[in-house]
């Protein structure tokens, strides 16, 4: 990982380096982090992330500021979203896709072709 890197080339570096992980677009125009079928996050170019997490978790990650509501559901408790501005992001964004990499695989472990 260099400084040259775009944000979402460092993002995408570290999060497929993890056991399972494939990435690629979205149905959306999105970059998505996938374990099997349940998706671990995706990216909007080098601008922003969104994840889906429990209630739980996600109103513990809101109410620290980590993630904001996400911009399609405002609303919503479980979608969520965190720009990418800076490299302090860029970490968060890998710690937050860790934070759901790491709830998949204790749930429903590595898939089979992993």
């Amino acid at each position: 990982m260099t400084n040259t890197q775009l944000p979402s080339q460092r993002i995408t570096e570290e999060v497929t380096s993890w056991p399972g992980v494939v990435a690629g677009p979205g149905r959306r125009g999105e970059f998505a982090f996938k374990v099997g079928p349940r998706e671990v996050g995706h990216l909007h170019g080098d601008r922003s992330a969104h994840f889906f997490f429990p209630k739980d978790v996600w109103t513990e990650l809101f109410t620290a500021g980590r993630i904001v509501h996400h911009p399609v559901f405002p609303e919503r408790v479980g979608p969520g979203a965190r720009r990418i501005v800076n490299e302090a992001d860029v970490r968060e964004v890998i710690e937050l896709m860790r934070l759901n990499y790491d709830r998949i695989i204790a749930r429903h472990g590595l898939p089979a072709a992993a």
